[in-house]
């Protein structure tokens, strides 16, 4: 079978294994950029107890492999009354892991912040809050989004990872045509460049136009 007619047969059945992968790309991704901020926020408190919480959460899931953590969330949590459907398991544990590596980029942002910023939110006499969120955070972005946007190119590649836990993804239906074709070259083959071209040509443009808005919101130019 010649590449194309192997294209003709199964590309249907890749191209829906590609939009369940895109699926799993922008849930896990808007879950670790909440996770990311909250826990980015409170690794700078000034309260011990909650500096505490989030420095044990970042911690463990950066020191544990995120697909022992993909397994807990499918196959041990139903033995605490926890049942979580494959996909959701899959965005939780891909979330929750990569959330904790966006924390210290966060935390690491907040604190690259010039520190004549920080005095001039002190002689405006603005609260904890008002500082943080008009002054601070605005600033942070143009410094956090380019490890940002590795951490998601990272992220997508992770996704990958779902098709353990049954998740009809890119990977699940390249595995799944292989089994049956024993085509391995075509099957993935074509996952490899489907992920190149998700990467290239749509996620990365994307995290560069970010990049450079941030950078024009807070008056930097072009970066």
């Amino acid at each position: 079978m010649n590449y194309f007619s192997f294209l003709a047969e199964h590309g249907s059945t890749l191209l829906l294994g590609t939009v369940t992968t895109l699926k799993v790309l922008i849930c896990a991704t808007i879950l670790y950029v909440i996770i990311s901020i909250i826990f980015g926020l409170m690794r700078v408190s000034n309260n011990s107890a909650i500096q505490g919480i989030a420095t044990v959460y970042i911690e463990f899931f950066r020191g544990t492999s995120l697909l022992v953590q993909l397994f807990w969330f499918y196959y041990v949590l139903p033995f605490f009354g926890i049942s979580l459907e494959a996909f959701t398991a899959g965005v939780v544990a891909i979330g929750m892991n990569f959330g904790a590596y966006g924390a210290e980029i966060v935390r690491g942002g907040i604190l690259a912040v010039p520190k004549g910023q920080w005095e001039g939110a002190h002689a405006l006499n603005f609260s904890p809050f008002k500082r943080m969120k008009n002054i601070i955070i605005p600033q942070i972005f143009p410094i956090i989004l380019p490890p940002v946007a590795n951490l998601t190119v990272e992220l997508l590649k992770a996704t990958a990872l779902v098709a353990l836990v049954t998740v009809v993804d890119l990977t699940f239906e390249a595995k799944q045509i292989n089994a049956i074709t024993w085509l391995s070259a075509q099957c993935f083959g074509t996952a490899l460049l489907i992920y190149y071209i998700i990467s290239r040509f749509f996620l990365v443009p994307f995290l560069r136009w970010l990049e450079v808005l941030a950078a024009r919101k807070v008056g930097r130019g072009k970066i």
